[in-house]
């Protein structure tokens, strides 16, 4: 594991710097807002880790517990803030809200510096077979959120930029 690359977690947020290249950016110069996707995507992936799920192990375990399993994502409410641009250096902010039945919510930031530029809650299920099913222990206990805390999209004005 190198934590350069996977961020670290802090006061139970995970914090993920990512720099922001040419080929994240659109003919205007800031950052293609598909992109931010993928930077949350990488930043849910490094939350796990650093949690301490391997995801191979963790996948072989909940293999044997539910056989053809996936993660999809369900739903996930997003606002763009301010745009970031070439060179910026991101920190990508993960943290887990809510832990359902067959549903995980996490919440997630894009931060340059003290600027919050996209916030998001992403709800991501857990099916096999194409219906949802109740999450694994040994995913739920991983991913239990520490209780209640304010949506990321609640309380914040809206940028310019």
């Amino acid at each position: 594991m190198t934590p350069s690359l996977d961020g670290e977690i802090r006061d139970g947020r995970h914090h993920m710097q990512i720099r922001v290249y040419y080929e994240d950016t659109d003919f205007s110069g800031i950052v293609y807002h598909a992109n931010y996707l993928r930077f949350m995507e990488r930043g849910r992936t490094n939350h796990l880790r650093l949690m301490g799920a391997e995801q191979h192990a963790l996948f072989a375990e909940a293999l044997v517990e539910t056989p053809g399993f996936a993660f999809v994502v369900r739903s996930m409410q997003i606002d763009y803030l301010k745009p970031a641009r070439m060179d910026d250096v991101l920190d990508i902010v993960t943290w887990p809200r809510e832990v359902k039945g067959a549903s995980i919510t996490v919440a997630q930031e894009v931060r340059r510096g003290a600027d919050l530029l996209v916030k998001a809650e992403v709800r991501v299920a857990f099916i096999c077979d194409g219906r949802a099913q109740p999450i694994p222990k040994a995913l739920r206990v991983l991913m239990k959120a520490d209780g209640p805390s304010p949506s990321p999209l609640e309380g914040e004005g809206r940028g310019g930029g």
